[in-house]
Formats: structure tokens, sequence, C-alpha cells
């Protein structure tokens, strides 16, 4: 008489087991990768991003979704930023558009912890499936923000204002922006990624800095120096590699030269050389004068003092003729002075953690590195533009905070090592020998 071996029934459920995971883990990383996707196609209200991230959060949700001791500095500091808004907007709320601005500023911030906590758990993986969507998003808005200028695809004045390449963005000055992280993350692939992508990623990185370069965006182009140059320096001083360091060098240089060429064969065109003579210049009309953007920043900072409770949203232009132009200004106004020391807050903490890690290794290290030099460029922009309504302003936020927490060790003597695994895993497929395994840290 023959016996099954001990555990021999159980083999079918565990392979049962494996694959209903495999099947989840799918799931997880193809909403990220549409969630990443879809942050450029904006034209509509609510956007295709709005379905897709509610879809991403059910599916993390049902499928296990962690809120860690150090998410919640984060989620204190949105919640108080929220606040603010929603005490500011109590007398005005019967006025058009208040208290959808206000719902919309609390349905962002819903974003950005929803990353910092996705974003903890199988980090190397989410982290790469997210980016690839943002680039992907990021190239197809771009493509079409070039044809459109040109006027070579169907409908081409739809993505097209001012003169300026605005894509599926309503604005120029957001579309702009929105290509920064993208454009950097493609940057760090030629460098680092060997002969076999060079090519394409090279191509892609072309698309995206047409698309940047034809918003005519000061801010955006910029917050692109800024960053990209942040982002060098980073890498630079974070590798223990004499050949990756003259390897960045070199890459500098024939960026540089690349980029160069590429921009004085745009400029041989009229349309674009006209409008990029008038944009190049620091300081516009609007700019100047008592209520002009500089001079609207100091009457509305002598406003905050006579309303601590802030004015209501979208009610500053009804004091100063204009909106704020300034995201901390209109912080204050908007929010009171909690809104206003929460956003503040919220900035200078992730600026501040963000440094302490970008120097930690990790197999996250370089897109941590890539996102903190957007970051502090998108911070140094906000102080020009409202950047409150930016979805992908809040998605790095998240991204920041979860890559900044994956450094961290779980609690509990199994959590430590399923993490130590899952770095020892990504290390050994990770492109750079720099990377190596995190130290412990705490916030």
């Amino acid at each position: 008489m023959a016996f099954a071996a001990p555990g021999a029934h159980d083999r079918p459920y565990a392979a049962l087991s494996a694959a209903r995971g495999a099947f989840l883990d799918r799931m997880r990383l193809s909403t990220l990768w549409m969630v990443g996707a879809s942050g450029g196609f904006v034209m509509v209200e609510p956007a295709p991003y709005e379905f897709l991230f509610m879809l991403a959060v059910i599916v993390f949700v049902a499928t296990g979704l962690t809120l860690r001791a150090g998410q919640l500095p984060l989620m204190f500091l949105l919640i108080f930023y929220n606040i603010g808004f929603l005490v500011s907007l109590i007398p005005v709320i019967d006025l058009p558009g208040t208290a959808k601005w206000t719902a919309v500023s609390c349905y962002l911030s819903v974003t950005t912890l929803f990353f910092a906590i996705a974003l903890v758990e199988d980090t190397a993986r989410r982290i790469e499936i997210l980016m690839r969507g943002y680039i992907a998003g990021a190239v197809v808005t771009s493509g079409i923000a070039v044809l459109g200028y040109f006027e070579l695809i169907p409908g081409w004045e739809t993505f097209i204002g001012a003169l300026r390449a605005r894509s599926t963005f309503k604005d120029p000055n957001v579309f702009g922006p929105f290509l920064i992280l993208p454009a950097l993350i493609l940057l760090q692939r030629i460098m680092f990624g060997g002969r076999r992508g060079l090519l394409g990623n090279s191509v892609l990185a072309l698309i995206i800095a047409a698309g940047l370069f034809l918003s005519f965006s000061r801010g955006a182009w910029g917050h692109f120096g800024t960053s990209a140059l942040l982002m060098l320096y980073l890498t630079y001083v974070t590798t223990r590699s004499g050949a990756e360091r003259m390897r960045i060098v070199i890459a500098v240089l024939l960026g540089a030269i690349l980029i160069t060429t590429f921009i004085v064969a745009l400029l041989s065109l009229d349309q674009v050389y006209n409008l990029f003579e008038e944009r190049a210049s620091l300081v516009q009309n609007y700019d100047a004068g008592h209520t002009g953007r500089f001079g609207r920043h100091i009457l509305g900072a002598l406003m905050v003092l006579d309303h601590p409770l802030g004015v209501g949203p979208l009610q500053f232009s009804k004091y100063l003729s204009e909106d704020p132009h300034n995201s901390f200004l209109l912080s204050f106004t908007a929010g009171g002075w909690l809104g206003g020391a929460s956003f503040l807050a919220l900035v200078l903490v992730t600026l501040w953690i963000g440094l302490r890690h970008v120097f930690i290794r990790a197999p996250w290290q370089a897109t941590l590195i890539a996102v903190y030099a957007v970051f502090v460029g998108e911070v140094g922009e906000s102080y020009f533009i409202d950047v409150q309504h930016w979805r992908h302003y809040y998605l790095i936020i998240g991204v920041v905070w979860g890559l900044v927490l994956a450094m961290r060790p779980p609690v509990g003597p199994a959590m430590r090592a399923g993490r130590d695994r899952a770095m020892l895993n990504a290390d050994a497929s990770a492109p750079s020998g720099r990377i190596t395994r995190a130290r412990s840290l705490t916030l």
C-alpha cells in the first residue's frame, strides 16, 4: 500500500498560492505604470489620472497597504495643511469654484500619502515601473507638443497656447516642469545604462527636450538646469568609482554639445526664434511694477499679517487683481497661518530628509538623487508660480518620502530579514557597482 509523502498534498495549494501572489503583484505594478503614464493627459478634468489613481488605491488596499510610523509626520502635515484650507473656505464656500478647489487640494494630498506608503515595499521594482510609466507619458505628450507646434497633426490648435506648446495640458507652464523628472531619469540611463540602451534613451531624451524647449516656460528652463546640475553633482560625489566619475564628466560635455546643437537647430526656424527672443528675457512686463508678480509678493505678505485665517481659496485676485504666482504666499492666503505654516514645514522637512538620504547606499539611490534634485528645482520654481494643483508635484513629494522610508529598517526580525533579502536581490541586478546595502537610519 502506497502512502503520499509528507506535505505532498500541500504542493498544489502552495503552487496556487504562488500563482495568486504573482497575479496580484502584476496587478499592483500594472496600476503603478498606468498612473505614471497618465499624469500628462490632464486637458479635461477629471482626468484619466484620477480614475487610474483610484484603481491603484483599490488594488493596493485590497492586497495589503500598511501605514508605518515613519509616514505619520507626512500624514499629519498634509492633514493640517488641508484643515487650513477648510477653515478658510467656510466664509466663501458659496462662491464659485472654492469648494472644488479645496476638494482637489485634499485629493492631491492623498496621492502624496499613497505614493509614500506604496513605495516602501518592493521598492526597487515599484519605483522602476512607476518611472517607466512616467517616461512613457512624457514621451507621448512631448511628441504631441512637437507635432502640434509645427502644425503636423489635425487639431493642432488644441495643443498650443499663446504660441507655446502645451500638449495635453491646460498651461505650458505646467507641461514644461512635468517633463523634467523623466528627462533626468533618461539622462541617468544614458550615463550608466550601457551601450544597448544608449541610442534608444538618447532619442527619447531628445523628444522630451524638444517638448520642454517648445513650452517656452522660463521657469521650466531654469528648473531643468538647476535640477540637472544638482543631480550630476550628487551623483559625482556619491559614486566611489573613478571610471564612473569620468563617465559623468564626459556625459556632461557631450550632453551640453548635443543639447546646444539641438537648440540652435530649433532656433533656425523663424517661428521658434521670435518667441524665444521674447521669452528669454528674465523680467516680462507682467513681472514688474507695484502690482506686478514681485510687487504682489510684497503686498500679499503684508496681507497675510491681517488675515490669520486666510482670505479663502481663489480670493487673492480679488484683493490684488491677479493670482499670487507664489505657492508659499498662496498657502498662507488660501489656508491661513495654519495652512501656510504646514505647507512650509512640509517643504522644509522633505528637503531635509531627502538631503540626508541621497548619500545612503541603496538599490534606488540613483532614482532618489534624480527625484530629490527635481524637487529642489520645483521648490525654487514654486516661488514664482502656483504649484498647489500640479499632480506631478505631489507625486514627487510622495516618491521622496517613499524612497527615504524604504531605507529605514522595518520593525521586527522577520520584516528586517525580508527587507535584507529584497535589497540583496536588487543589488545583484543593479547596473552600477556603487550601489550597496543601505545603512540603518532614523528620521
